[in-house]
């Protein structure tokens, strides 16, 4: 995806900034044709309305609604849900459209292929190096960072792909940053309702619609991404409502993955490793209660009452499970709020207001730091975007002498 429009700089005209936004649309215009009422309507509007222009099938339209409100604390009736849709088929995989794929060795193959590439071309990678703060000369300019054992890493230039939250409020010393500019990153919306479950087992899960075979060996439908509780709309929706009120889901939304039915080298033979991608469940409690070992269990309990009315037989089958909410993934992973986004997916945090507006090129407030993270342009995902297009501009600005 391509770097946003740019925002009105300070020190810009009414004027100015008008004609920069008013060029948004002819530009979309030139790329989009015919079809730019379409996206704005995906923009702008509800999944559930983009989905009934479209479908009749209940079962389908809440399948797809799904992918609209995934890691989003949002109901399929939320104005902009549907750009959350667009923005997990907007993507292609070996030309496929719309296509997402596993990582051969699980998700840390990727990093370590990353890595790979990174090191044969001259980086270094220090590893298990806790970053404590960005080094600012008496300038005003980056130059480096310091770690927690004190040693000092020097560079006229610094990417975070850490939260805008974690960059800007704990890393940056605050002397070097506008006090508006530190006010929206710390009302910025990271709202999560995920709570992922990991789960071994000794066999696959047998669906009541699509039976085992015989030999036990993957069928199609174990390869692909298995939605549950999701009948129709007004299920996901009222799970949404759960959650407004404080209170894990009911009848949770359930996305299943089984990983291994593709790669068996992720478990041994015979055996499987599921990932439950499961919401809404809200960050703080109702009631005063905390998410405590005793929350988290009786939850996913609830999570497994559910796929075993879908798939019985699937509790006796369960070796072990990990249960992350959404403190769990913020403490563990850094992720502000659980929220795998690093910030909600809303119109007022996208494009050119990404982190926030007026800063939505990677360049931050502070010359030489960059945001290249979940939480600059485009967003989340498993993509690359954010960081290739940040890399792009810490390029120019070192061209230009600006960085």
């Amino acid at each position: 995806m391509p770097l946003p429009p740019q925002p009105p700089q300070p020190g810009w005209s009414l004027c100015a900034a008008c004609l920069n936004e008013c060029c948004v649309t002819p530009l979309l215009g030139r790329i989009l044709g015919a079809q730019l009422p379409q996206y704005y309507q995906v923009l702008v509007a509800p999944i559930s309305k983009v989905l009934d222009h479209w479908f009749e099938s209940e079962p389908l339209k809440a399948t797809l609604a799904t992918d609209a409100v995934i890691g989003a604390m949002m109901s399929p009736h939320t104005p902009g849900s549907g750009y959350v849709l667009l923005h997990h088929v907007m993507g292609a995989l070996e030309g496929r459209q719309g296509a997402w794929g596993y990582v051969q060795g699980g998700m840390g193959a990727l990093s370590e292929a990353i890595a790979s590439s990174a090191t044969a071309h001259g980086a270094s990678i220090f590893t298990e190096k806790t970053v404590v703060r960005v080094q600012v000369n008496s300038e005003g300019r980056v130059q480096g960072v310091v770690l927690q054992d004190g040693e000092e890493v020097r560079s006229k230039v610094v990417l975070s792909n850490a939260s805008p939250q974690i960059t800007f409020l704990k890393l940056t010393p605050q002397e070097w940053l506008p006090e508006a500019f530190v006010k929206r990153i710390s009302q910025l919306d990271t709202q999560s309702p995920v709570t992922k479950i990991n789960v071994a087992v000794d066999r696959l899960p047998s669906f009541l619609a699509a039976p085992n075979a015989p030999s036990g060996q993957p069928l199609p439908h174990h390869q692909c991404s298995i939605h549950l509780n999701c009948e129709d709309i007004p299920v996901l929706h009222q799970a949404f409502e759960d959650a407004v009120a404080g209170l894990p889901s009911r009848r949770p939304m359930i996305e299943l993955c089984i990983p291994s039915s593709l790669d068996p080298t992720l478990a041994p033979r015979g055996c499987h490793v599921i990932s439950l991608f499961t919401q809404y469940t809200p960050y703080t409690l109702a009631a005063g209660k905390q998410w405590d070992e005793l929350e988290k269990n009786a939850y996913a309990d609830r999570v497994f009452d559910c796929i075993e009315a879908y798939a019985p037989g699937f509790k006796g089958s369960v070796l072990g499970r990990d249960i992350l909410t959404p403190p769990d993934l913020e403490r563990i992973f850094g992720l502000p709020g659980g929220n795998i986004f690093h910030g909600a997916m809303s119109l007022e945090q996208l494009y050119f207001a990404r982190p926030v507006p007026l800063h939505s090129s990677y360049r931050s407030p502070l010359q030489g730091l960059y945001l290249c993270g979940s939480g600059a342009h485009p967003g989340g995902g498993v993509m690359g975007a954010a960081g290739r297009n940040a890399a792009h501009v810490v390029f120019e600005d070192l061209k230009n002498k600006r960085a």
